[in-house]
């Protein structure tokens, strides 16, 4: 028997054979496999006061809870799947969270005990079976009521269908801009699946949560693991942590601003509470000079005269505050030079590396010249020791052939003429040349073969 529970609202996964009595046996893995799971702290502290606590947290598809009581006192703990009270018939879902935890759920939530479902039984082998059955049909039913909207005209976008646990009802989740008339939709639906229709219209945030994913920090998104209440996020808040207002990078999947954005957002408010505006002008003797950056962790502030903007000074706030009491009393500052060393080879060449839309193809130009001038160095060392090579003093020069047509076996004049033997004598053995190496080069000259084919050897009579 298999508890039917699924991860991301995924039907293909589920406990297997890991079932008990009591739910699944796997509660590490059951327990935590749909998102916005809760862990029970309280779990293993013994409640003193006498009463207990009759309400359980159910969680059905993705991030869909409730709370429903335990009318019937049965032994429920995280993981137990139970068939629930609905509307109409009945659902299927696995308890998420038991004990007193539950009250501080509720209070938080502000969920009313008096509107509580009540919990009929734990799911039985049937339940579970159409439970299953149902959850399979949703992806194609998601795939045909967008076909259905989409010939309808209709500008909406179905995210998530859920079925409920007896197959009676099905809600679509569906994400729009403006009013959508469902009127011949609901129909068109009815006719198509063949039961109880529920349309829900969620927001784009919402949205990121039931599909889920992988935010550009690497983890899961916060919307679907833990993230219950969505705050709203401005542009002042990047400006006050100093970061570029850059769409691409602020948005998150859903479009909007990231929500981690505010977390840190209380940090930076007290930190720049300490910083002077960062629209101060300071008054100095060789101008006015403006700020141009801040830097919270440093607790420093850069400034730059506003005729020349290109040498930056950086200055530590509490000097910052001196030279601002100093200015309104009247009194000018000596020059930023003076006060500080500027940096201008850090900052000023960044921006304007940053700013460049060619610094990334200036960059490989700058390799492939190196390149090229490499590659003729290496050419030049090469022909270099070839030239001396060929000058070595030890290697006497090839003769030169007077005659381009003349037969290659030819002797020449300066070797002496070989004596005339009897065929059936030997031949004396010829004395070594001097100019061994000219004949190892006519030996291996390439055109030895060419004067051998025009010209071939004489056959000598007497042999």
């Amino acid at each position: 028997m298999s508890c039917g529970c699924k991860t991301s609202g995924d039907s293909a996964h589920s406990c297997g054979p890991k079932k008990t009595a009591n739910g699944c046996e796997n509660v590490n893995t059951c327990g935590n496999s749909y998102k916005l799971s809760v862990f029970d702290w309280l779990s293993n502290i013994n409640n003193p006061a006498p009463n207990r606590c009759d309400f359980v947290e159910v969680r059905f598809k993705n991030d869909r809870k409730s709370f429903y009581k335990n009318v019937n006192n049965i032994p429920l703990h995280i993981g137990s799947v139970v068939t629930v009270e609905s509307s109409p018939g009945h659902d299927v879902g696995v308890v998420s969270l038991t004990g007193e935890l539950v009250k501080i759920q509720m209070k938080k939530k502000k969920f009313s005990e008096e509107s509580a479902l009540k919990i009929y039984r734990q799911a039985n082998q049937k339940d579970l079976e159409v439970w299953q059955e149902a959850r399979k049909k949703e992806d194609g039913v998601k795939l045909e009521a967008r076909k259905i909207a989409q010939r309808l005209g209709l500008e909406m976008k179905v995210t998530d269908v859920e079925y409920q646990g007896d197959s009676s009802k099905i809600t679509f989740y569906y994400t729009a801009d403006n009013r959508i008339d469902f009127r011949q939709l609901i129909k068109d639906y009815a006719g198509a699946f063949r039961t109880k229709i529920d349309m829900k219209q969620i927001g784009f945030r919402q949205e990121a949560a039931k599909v889920g994913g992988i935010g550009s920090c690497g983890r899961e998104l916060c919307c679907s693991t833990w993230l219950t209440d969505f705050r709203s996020v401005n542009t002042n808040v990047a400006r006050y942590q100093q970061l570029s207002i850059n769409p691409q990078k602020l948005a998150g999947q859903c479009g909007k601003l990231k929500c981690c954005l505010n977390y840190e957002l209380d940090s930076y408010l007290d930190a720049l509470s300490n910083f002077p505006s960062s629209s101060t002008t300071l008054d100095t003797e060789k101008g006015k000079a403006f700020c141009i950056k801040i830097d919270v962790f440093k607790k420093k502030m850069w400034f730059a005269y506003v005729d020349s903007s290109i040498a930056w000074y950086d200055f530590d706030i509490d000097l910052v505050k001196k030279l601002i009491s100093k200015n309104k009393r009247g009194e000018k500052t000596l020059p930023l030079e003076d006060l500080k060393q500027p940096e201008t080879s850090t900052h000023t060449i960044d921006l304007i590396q940053e700013n460049n839309v060619d610094r990334f193809e200036k960059k490989n130009r700058g390799n492939r010249n190196r390149n090229n001038q490499n590659k003729q160095n290496n050419n030049q060392q090469g022909q270099q020791g070839q030239g001396q090579k060929r000058n070595r003093p030890d290697r006497q020069e090839r003769p030169e052939r007077s005659d381009k047509t003349e037969n290659p076996n030819a002797q020449s004049a300066n070797q002496p003429k070989p004596q005339k033997h009897h065929p059936q004598q030997k031949a004396p053995v010829e004395k070594a040349v001097n100019n061994s190496d000219t004949d190892k080069k006519q030996q291996s000259s390439p055109n030895k073969k060419k004067f051998k084919k025009k010209y071939p050897p004489k056959k000598d009579n007497n042999a």
